[in-house]
């Protein structure tokens, strides 16, 4: 069945939308957030997109740890946790204290804590998306 076009008739009656609610409308809208904000919100989202880097997180949910021993806690080089911790900063994910020459890194606040925090209580809830695989000896063939 072909689509009907806008302003041009179909030979079928007019599609009636359901009403909208403008006052709701009009609330969500007033507490949108600025774009500039909702695109900095969408970029950390995307920083958590990466395993890698939701680990070296997650490491950091027990307090600093320099390049080294983040490496060696995630198995990664550390190049690749260097490479990682600054995007992190970049985005204010992470904060760096230097002690001389070695630099401890830590997440930046508590919020960024909430959100790993949630995340991983979120995860434990939806065991749907990566079910475990039955053993062997839970399989059934009738």
């Amino acid at each position: 069945m072909p689509l009907a076009v806008p302003g041009k008739p179909s030979g079928r009656a007019p599609f009636s939308a359901p009403t909208v609610d403008p006052e709701h409308v009009d609330a969500v809208r007033a507490t949108m957030p600025e774009p500039a904000d909702i695109a900095d919100l969408a970029d950390v989202f995307g920083l958590l997109g990466d395993p890698n880097r939701v680990r070296l997180l997650i490491a950091l949910l027990d307090g600093p740890m320099c390049v080294r021993d983040l490496a060696a806690a995630i198995r990664l080089s550390e190049s690749a946790v260097s490479h990682a911790l600054r995007l992190l900063r970049a985005h204010r994910v992470v904060d760096v204290r230097r002690d001389g020459r070695v630099a401890f890194y830590e997440i930046a606040d508590s919020h960024v804590q909430h959100l790993l925090e949630i995340g991983l209580e979120h995860v434990g809830h939806t065991e749907l998306m990566h079910p475990t695989p039955l053993s062997p000896a839970e399989v059934r063939i009738d």
